[in-house]
């Protein structure tokens, strides 16, 4: 019974540590210079559906790991970045590829069109 627990909590750090909180500060060196396609939640805390998408983006980090950059940012906490992509509505998704926005899902979605927007976009 121990080791199911400590491997659920080991599960559940991994998923944690695949998606990169990012920040105004982080944000260029995580995301624009990244060689990989990054996607990226714009999320707030009070925000209803954001709490639906979020575990949807968190399973995408573990299934295409090592193949995108996945990332959560904080809409409240980090206005620069948010003004800079023009995001206005929440949750959305940004799909970024070499330095540019190459996609993008705002509103919560079922998984498959996040999952298909990876797809297009590798």
């Amino acid at each position: 019974m121990y080791i199911c627990k400590k491997e659920k909590i080991l599960n559940i750090f991994k998923y944690n540590l695949m998606v990169d909180i990012l920040t105004d500060a982080t944000f260029e060196e995580k995301v624009l210079k990244s060689d990989k396609l990054a996607v990226v939640d714009f999320s707030a805390v009070w925000c209803g559906p954001c709490r639906m998408v979020s575990p949807i983006i968190h399973e995408l980090a573990t299934e295409y790991e090592g193949r995108i950059v996945v990332g959560e940012v904080n809409v409240d906490e980090n206005p620069q970045v948010t003004a800079q992509f023009k995001v206005r509505n929440i949750p959305t998704v940004l799909f970024i590829k070499g330095g540019e926005v190459v996609d993008k899902q705002v509103g919560a979605v079922p998984k498959a069109s996040y999952k298909a927007l990876v797809e297009k976009n590798l």
